[in-house]
């Protein structure tokens, strides 16, 4: 289960990559524009503002965050993103950070590549920090023996996403030209533990959703310690915390 209101707890710090994203898509008069993983909506209402125009059209697979983002007045729909189609007249199709949940992404580029008029826009982000210290510390915890039973299916995988020079030649073989890059966004945060608080909302879910109530806030007492030690709060009370975030803009250049 997602919890808008946990995700929405770093908005802004959340919604710069997909600025910057959407800041290299070159579409001037989109007849729609498909957000899928749209969570909350907080960001796909700016969509409609950027183009009026275009219908814009939103998926995600969690009830919650589709309620969020029709309370902010997007035609939201739950959806799973491996068996969503474009419409004949999608010309901008915008996923941000959520193919890393998608194993077989790399396929699903390829497959909306194929079925995208010539001229259309796919636009995606996401996270490159599965080897961050965050990350680690979460898999070093979840392999004690304290926590072997319930979590002794947890996703020790380091990450399912490529380089941007990968995608840059999966998309170019698929027929697109290909604007890819990465980014580590240095997060000022502040508060009482602000990276435990960050990742509750997004890599820890798995964990979450293995653990009850009692067990849950013990992992994350026992899990303090350690993301203080590789982000140590400075003088002035702030943490830093960088995020490398991959991105992917391909305009199709032959489309199906």
């Amino acid at each position: 289960m997602w919890n808008p209101d946990v995700y929405l707890a770093f908005a802004d710090h959340r919604g710069r990559p997909f600025f910057d994203l959407l800041s290299r898509v070159g579409a001037e008069a989109p007849r729609r524009v498909a957000d899928l993983g749209c969570g909350p909506g907080n960001l796909t209402v700016t969509l409609g503002e950027r183009w009026p125009d275009a219908v814009v059209e939103a998926w995600d697979s969690s009830q919650e965050m589709v309620d969020a983002a029709r309370e902010r007045g997007v035609d939201a729909h739950v959806g799973d993103v491996r068996t969503w189609t474009p419409q004949p007249d999608t010309d901008v199709v915008v996923t941000n950070a959520t193919l890393q949940w998608v194993p077989e992404h790399a396929e699903l580029l390829v497959r909306w590549a194929g079925q995208l008029a010539a001229g259309s826009w796919i636009a995606m982000q996401v996270p490159g920090n599965f080897d961050a210290p965050s990350h680690r510390a979460v898999r070093e915890l979840a392999r004690r023996d304290e926590w072997s039973e319930p979590l002794r299916d947890f996703p020790f995988r380091e990450g399912q996403v490529d380089s941007p020079s990968g995608y840059a030649e999966l998309l170019g073989d698929a027929g697109c030209a290909v604007d890819a890059w990465e980014t580590t966004y240095i997060h000022e945060l502040s508060g009482e533990n602000p990276v435990l608080e960050w990742i509750t909302g997004t890599a820890l879910r798995p964990v979450r959703s293995r653990l009850n109530d009692e067990q849950w806030e013990r992992f994350r007492q026992d899990l303090i310690p350690m993301l203080d030690a590789a982000y140590p709060v400075r003088a002035d009370g702030k943490t830093l915390f960088p995020f490398r975030r991959i991105f992917v803009v391909a305009r199709v250049e032959s489309g199906g």
